[in-house]
């Protein structure tokens, strides 16, 4: 016998005792042993440990009771399948028996072991088998109507099967419907609740012939007419099965809303509750099949959120009175009628709640919204009951997040203050400052701000916090109004803290969007109760108060524009504000955010009111030069160190300089990147501001750390680092005598990188000038442009890793060029000097690419005149057998008319006219003159140039008529009014090429930042997306492209027009078998499918639109062309898996709809196999294709309520079990690929 049988045998002994302790100790044990994972039992053992344990279920100790039914959970994963079923078969018996204690602790069992049956495929067959036993045993108990208890417990046990394993219960959905049907006219009203909950985890994954059995059943109940308490659990259960089944009841919903608005006529108000609960998950759950309906219900909602016919609300008394009155009348009420009889407060808090699903889901009548729901939630601020005004605050919250969506779509966008977005989305914005007078709602709100309610005083803070964001500075009329009540939330003493923190947190919202001189006359009034915040025991409320304080501060002595405007004098209250702050800093055993928070806010104090702090500032600069030492509190103190550096009070800091330099010094060495960027800007602002009392010796510990951070692999760091350097070249400059052997190698190796572009290249360029021009170092120009040019002239070889990237060739070109203009004597040699270089026969290709380049760059300037030399040089170089050589005098050339256009642009434009072979090179000089130069300076020559671009737009060559597309692109952009409408002209005329490159150009005009050519674009648009619609497959391709590109770029110019495009949008998803033919390669039959690139085109738009546009979409109709789009070629499914990942983060509710079309080509394509001897292409291809594919059965199944659709259940476990699909599962879980909805870049 092992030893584990052994060990059992002796606990089932002891089981036996007659002392409790022992049975319970032993019962102990056991759990401990199954719990383990090592543990195995042998048949025998398996069959004792289940009889025991159904016996001590029966024991007469609860305890021990107890203990066996926690046995259950690890034992059913332990024993075979005919064990299982023995538990279950006893537990099922022992529910219907007569003894309540054995019936309860049977049912706990039975979840005990529902909750353990698993789900992987291979203990399905287990899984299906218990249920089934467990199912008809329960269906039987249901039918007992004599005992309810048992009734009660049946249906509980039910509905958790369902909600966990319905999947394995499918053949039972009918006999479990028809069982549950009868139990919703049960005259107990908690066996009607229960069933109502079980036919909820029923409804999800039943089949759609059962679903509508059961919609159809509710129905026919409902035109019965029935007795109203059956008609309220009917409507209750209709309410549920739509949360439940979601989008199935959209089919029904033509029947079931006249039913229901039907009921709200009749007199009793729990009906009628249940009927709004009803058309709230309908309007949830089935946004779109609503529609037709939004206006009854939207009617029903406002007639019946005012409904109370037990009160009337006296709008004819003083206002201040009324309140008196409301107060007694309510106190006399009491006596008169209980509350408990009035049930209306649960009509109108249901309509309410149904209206805020409304605004919720539907952003598309936001418009209308604001004349419809908006004057009638106003006037229920006043509404009595706490909890039915709090759901008031909140929908009127929603309504204003709605706006703020809208009009802060694309964050960045807005950022800038778009004037193009701005315009088009503010319509909401608008309406809402017309409809909505901010008088009104603060008229409203600010009594209930003084009311003993908490909820209603939250709902206040979160209804303004809401406003100050959406409308910023529209409450600035009405501070006065307000402070009373933020004051009274801050200072009565029955408040609770979170009551506070939230009245702080409205303040500090208020405080950073409205303007300081809002808020100076109160100062008296608010500074108190926020210093007496600070003092607060309680850390939370402490450290809202001190951001708060730092806020006060600026009010207190505004800095920059405001200053100049207000006589405030802030000195009554600095000494206030200072001695809490000043007491919070000092403190060592305080919460981590309160210390950072006390840095923060005294540093605000030193930078705004230094001057008036005196003998003090010493004392609390020391204590950040120790917070600065401190590991945890040290990037705060560097940021505040920054903030008082800037300070316009130009504020002593000579006593601690020397040890900050140096322990700022030490940071650069820390592998914390926030902390390096932070020390680098601080050091920057000491240098700047206070370089006069900083000696070259005290910058030696940085400069010595400065080389290691000047390095590729972080360019924001070199770049904040070289940016220091500039500021001690200009204000130190005695500090850089050592550089040449330090950091130069350094910034010389980024200037050779191919990584440097955008800042970090604009920073070494004013580097190399501040150097030059400080004349410290002993390296002047002919050093520094030795070592820029150096790598270009040695020969170069793959083998050791020194061959030039072409970016570097423009970074080094624009760093001579730099150089060149911080030092002007020296241009003219250097210009011949790079003349001569091109010339040269022996100069190494690297050295003439570079060398026209820098010409170009120099000439950028306007420092080489029309020098006929150069021209020749340039014309020479067209001619070289080099591309490179080629491309760089196209650049030059293009650089040089920049610097000199009436030198240069002339003999361009007859060049591109004399020379019909070198026209793509010139032509990219054209595009750089165009783009670079400003639109007065082109305007002479606009015509010209119009008329050469146009004779060159039908070329054959696409890359010569993308070219000139971008030319004439972007020189609409110079002067829109003119030019636009021309292009418009060129539509109508010319063959397909040429439309093509209109509607090509007109993809370059739409940029990611506001133009004026925006508004222009807005009105006419519409014209050239209708070459979708042009028979020639290439311009429609162009045109999908140009939409790709607005719908990427300015959203705003194409949300109208949705409506018209996207029929012809979604046509081009269609695979055209017209367009597929047959070639033939020797004795290979190829098939090539010309329309692919429309297709692809047109899916990318799709991709885009959801990110941008997606409230303009019809979601069901899109997921029809992305399921047709999941069978398409390579390019395209690759496509469509990642639109479906991003889908379902977006509108689950409709990916689910379509769930089990969706599934099988994604199952298609992670189970198809390459076939053996394909090329290894092939297997990558395939490999790529089913990794994309498991990304979006990732992300799928990250939807909670997938797996309740029998066939995505079916192939998660069938991923589970094939080992090879798991593991790509696996690692796609694993992040590598970026999540699930691995975003794709579009631009």
């Amino acid at each position: 016998m092992s030893s584990v049988s052994y060990h059992i045998s002796n606990l089932l002994e002891k089981m036996t005792s007659a002392d409790k302790d022992f049975r319970f100790m032993a019962t102990n044990d056991l759990m401990l042993e199954l719990q383990k994972d090592s543990i195995k039992l042998d048949e025998d053992s398996e069959r004792k440990v289940v009889i025991m344990l159904l016996k001590l279920l029966e024991d007469k100790n609860g305890e021990v009771q107890n203990l066996a039914v926690k046995c259950l959970a690890p034992l059913v994963s332990k024993v075979k399948e005919p064990q299982v079923e023995t538990m279950v078969d006893t537990l099922c018996s022992n529910m219907t028996s007569d003894k309540e204690q054995l019936r309860d602790i049977s049912s706990m069992g039975l979840k005990t072991v529902i909750a353990e049956l698993p789900l992987s495929s291979s203990g399905l067959t287990l899984t299906v088998s218990v249920c089934k036993k467990i199912t008809s045993q329960l269906i039987g108990a249901m039918g007992k109507q004599d005992d309810v208890s048992v009734q009660l417990e049946a249906l509980d046990i039910l509905s958790d099967m369902l909600g966990r394993l319905s999947g394995a219960l499918v053949s039972f959905h009918g006999s479990l419907l028809s069982s549950l049907l009868p139990q919703l006219t049960s005259p107990r009203m908690a066996v009607r609740k229960r069933s109502i909950l079980a036919l909820g985890h029923l409804v999800p994954c039943c089949s759609p012939a059962l679903f509508s059995q059961l919609t159809e059943h509710l129905l026919t109940e409902l035109s019965k007419g029935p007795p109203t308490s059956n008609t309220r659990t009917y409507i209750q259960c209709l309410a549920t099965v739509s949360r439940q089944g979601g989008h199935r009841v959209g089919e029904h919903l033509e029947k079931l809303i006249p039913m229901v608005v039907k009921f709200t006529g009749v007199e009793d108000d729990e009906l009628r509750e249940y009927c709004f609960q009803a058309f709230e998950a309908f309007i949830r759950r089935c946004p779109k099949e609503m529609s037709p309906h939004v206006a009854t219900v939207t009617q029903l909602c406002l007639k019946f959120m005012t409904f109370d016919p037990n009160y009337n609300y006296d709008d004819t008394e003083e206002e201040e009175d009324s309140m008196d009155i409301e107060d007694g009348l309510d106190e006399e009420s009491d006596d008169e009628y209980s509350d408990d009889d009035d049930m209306s407060w649960k009509v109108r808090r249901s309509s309410i709640k149904c209206l805020e699903a409304l605004i919720s889901t539907r952003r598309d009548l936001l418009l209308s919204f604001y004349s419809s729901i908006c004057p009638t939630l106003l006037t229920r601020f006043k509404e009595r009951e706490e909890n039915v005004r709090a759901d008031v605050f909140a929908a009127f919250s929603t309504l204003l997040r709605q706006t703020r969506v809208g009009s802060s779509h694309h964050g960045l966008i807005l950022a800038g203050s778009d004037a193009g977005a701005c315009r088009e989305e503010e319509p909401a914005v608008t309406l809402l400052k017309k409809q909505v007078p901010t008088g009104a709602i603060v008229k409203a709100i600010h009594r209930q701000l003084k009311e003993k309610s908490i909820k209603s005083r939250q709902g206040c803070f979160c209804l303004l916090t809401e406003l100050a964001h959406t409308v910023p500075g529209a409450l600035e009329e009405h501070i006065p109004a307000l402070i009373p009540g933020i004051v009274f939330s801050l200072t009565d003493k029955s408040t609770s803290s979170t009551m506070r923190i939230d009245a702080l947190t409205f303040f500090h919202v208020l405080l950073l969007s409205h303007p300081p001189q809002a808020f100076q006359p109160h100062m008296q009034v608010l500074l108190p109760p926020v210093v007496a915040c600070v003092e607060d025991t309680f850390y939370k409320i402490t450290s809202e108060a001190l951001l708060v304080t730092q806020q006060l501060v600026r009010v207190i002595r505004p800095q920059g524009q405001a200053a100049a405007a207000g006589g405030f004098d802030p000195k009554p209250f600095v000494r206030e504000a200072f001695s809490v702050t000043m007491k919070r800093l000092k403190a060592t055993d305080i919460d981590q955010e309160v210390k950072e928070r006390a840095i923060s806010c005294m540093g605000h104090m030193v930078c705004h009111l230094g001057d008036h702090l005196g003998a003090e500032l010493q004392g609390v600069l020391a204590i950040f030069l120790e917070r600065l030492k401190n590991e945890i509190t040290r990037l705060t103190a560097v940021r505040t160190i920054t903030l008082i550096s800037a300070s316009p009070l130009k504020t002593d800091l000579t006593s601690i300089l020397p040890e900050a330099l140096s322990v700022l010094g030490s940071f650069l060495r820390k592998n914390q990147r926030a902390l390096k960027l932070g020390t680098l800007a601080c050091l920057t602002a000491l240098v700047t501001h206070h370089a006069a009392s900083i000696k070259p010796a005290a910058l030696e510990p940085v400069l010595s750390e400065l080389p290691a951070l000047v390095d590729e692999t972080d360019m924001h760091v070199s770049q904040v680092s070289i940016t220091l350097l500039t500021c001690m070249a200009k204000a130190c400059p005695s500090s850089l005598a050592k550089i040449s052997s330090s950091v130069l190698p350094g910034v010389f190796r980024l200037v050779h990188s191919p990584l440097l572009q955008g800042g970090a290249l604009v920073a070494i360029v004013d580097f190399l000038q501040a150097l030059v021009l400080s004349k410290t170092s002993n390296l002047g120009y002919s050093q520094l442009l030795k070592s820029l040019t150096e790598p270009f002239h040695s020969p170069q070889s793959p083998a050791d890793g020194s061959v030039i990237h072409r970016q570097s060739y423009h970074s080094v070109a624009r760093c001579v060029a730099a150089l060149s203009s911080a030092s002007p004597k020296e241009t003219p040699s250097t210009v011949a000097g790079l003349i001569q270089e091109v010339k040269s026969p022996g100069s190494p290709e690297p050295a003439r690419v570079l060398a026209l380049l820098c010409l170009g760059e120099v000439g950028r300037s306007g420092s080489l005149g029309g020098s006929k030399e150069v021209q020749g040089v340039i014309l020479d170089a067209f001619t070289s057998t080099s591309e490179e050589v080629k491309t760089a005098a196209s650049c030059a050339l293009g650089s040089m008319a920049v610097g000199s256009l009436k030198d240069y642009l002339p003999f361009l434009l007859k060049e591109i006219s004399a020379q019909p072979r070198r026209q793509y090179l010139l032509l990219h000089s054209l595009k750089e003159v165009i783009s670079a130069c400003p639109a007065s300076s082109l305007s002479p020559h606009v015509e010209s140039i119009w008329a050469l671009l146009f004779q060159n737009c039908e070329c054959q060559e696409e890359g010569t008529r993308n070219l000139v597309a971008e030319c004439l692109g972007k020189l609409t952009l110079g002067n829109p009014a003119q030019l636009l409408p021309r292009l418009k002209q060129q539509l109508k005329a010319g063959s397909p090429l040429a439309r093509s490159t209109v509607v090509t150009a007109i993809k370059f005009t739409i940029v990611d930042h506001p133009a004026l050519i925006d508004s222009l674009l807005k009105d006419c648009i519409g014209d050239f997306l209708k070459t979708l619609q042009d028979e020639d497959i290439n311009v429609r391709r162009v045109a999908l492209v140009m939409f790709n590109s607005a719908a990427h770029n300015k959203p705003s110019l194409i949300r109208g027009l949705l409506g018209a495009v996207l029929p012809h949008l979604y046509k081009e998803t269609q695979i055209r078998k017209d367009l597929i033919r047959e070639v033939e390669m020797g004795p290979f039959k190829h098939t090539v499918d010309d329309g692919l690139d429309v297709r692809k085109a047109a899916f990318e738009c799709m991709y885009t639109l959801l990110d941008s546009c997606l409230e303009g979409l019809d979601v069901l109709q899109f997921l029809d062309h992305v399921e047709e789009g999941l069978k398409d070629h390579y390019d395209i499914r690759m496509l469509t898996f990642l639109m479906l990942a991003r889908l379902v983060s977006l509108c689950p509710a409709a990916v689910l709809q379509r769930l089990d079309r969706l599934v099988e080509p994604l199952k298609a394509t992670c189970t198809t196999k390459v076939k053996a001897g394909s090329v290894k292409q092939e297997f990558e291809k395939q490999e790529e294709l089913r990794r994309s594919a498991m990304r979006a059965v990732a992300a799928l199944l990250a939807v909670p309520e997938v797996e309740r659709s029998p066939s995505m259940a079916d192939f998660a476990n069938q991923i589970r079990s094939n080992a090879d699909m798991a593991s790509i599962y696996q690692s796609v879980q694993g992040g590598e690929g970026g999540g699930p909805t691995e975003s794709m870049d579009m631009s």
